[in-house]
């Protein structure tokens, strides 16, 4: 019962004009009223911040927040993958040949993901990871790796939560949001960076520039609360010992290793 009730409010609800409707406000000066009380809400670091909070002018001003230079500790070891933004990591595991990966109870494609089966092959048999950003989290996103940009692409035009109701009641959302996908060759094989769009806000903007990433750098940001799902080519990732789900990680916090 509760399944086609939440996916009957989400249709009603996640139309353009509701998406126009709240980028507006959140861009509005108005916005800035409700921003004590968001900061509130949602239990914001502040002393992270790189500015106080009554300097921020709107809500996504805040919710694209910068913070103070040289907060976040990229880790060094080589061929070491960093989470590329402070999230929860709600799973990991195996893309199954039959490119499925199982996700809180429900079945989700990675070849609908990516939308491209010439790309698709080189990760069944590899490892996903699925790191979720509340809307308390930072929401800028950082390279996980070094490596070479060898492709970029958006699909998806509409949005649906990816947060725990989402992911369980949801249509196919990690695999069926707007959605924009960088794939990065590194020494030991290929990454691709799946940055998923949440419900009503689309906007997922990218900030680097040519083709050269260093793990660590900032790559782009979200406007609101999302998901990124890291995917793995196969035999080429190994889980860090200390992560078990759902484990709450930071930017530069070493998630495991590139091997070959």
């Amino acid at each position: 019962m509760i399944q086609p009730l939440y996916r009957l409010f989400i249709e009603l609800t996640n139309r353009k004009w509701t998406s126009i409707i709240l980028k507006k406000f959140a861009q509005s000066k108005t916005s800035r009223f409700i921003i004590p009380s968001f900061a509130k809400v949602y239990k914001l670091n502040q002393n992270e911040m790189e500015k106080p909070l009554q300097e921020y002018t709107t809500l996504h001003d805040l919710f694209i927040r910068t913070l103070k230079k040289d907060l976040r500790n990229i880790d060094k070891t080589p061929d070491s993958v960093v989470s590329p933004v402070d999230a929860v990591i709600e799973d990991v595991g195996l893309i199954k040949e039959s490119s499925d990966i199982y996700v809180k109870e429900k079945t989700y494609s990675i070849r609908e993901m990516l939308g491209n089966d010439r790309l698709l092959e080189k990760y069944i048999g590899g490892s996903y990871m699925i790191l979720y950003l509340s809307p308390s989290h930072y929401h800028r996103i950082h390279s996980p790796v070094d490596g070479t940009v060898t492709n970029q692409w958006t699909l998806g035009s509409r949005s649906y939560p990816v947060n725990k109701l989402g992911l369980k009641y949801g249509v196919r959302t990690l695999a069926k949001n707007y959605r924009v996908i960088t794939e990065v060759i590194t020494d030991k094989g290929h990454v691709a960076i799946v940055k998923v769009g949440a419900m009503f806000v689309n906007s997922i903007e990218t900030t680097h520039t040519g083709t050269e990433l260093a793990k660590g750098e900032e790559i782009a940001y979200f406007s609101f609360g999302s998901t990124v799902v890291l995917l793995f080519e196969r035999n080429t990732f190994e889980l860090e010992n200390s992560i078990v789900t759902p484990k709450e990680i930071k930017v530069g916090e070493k998630l495991g290793i590139l091997k070959k």
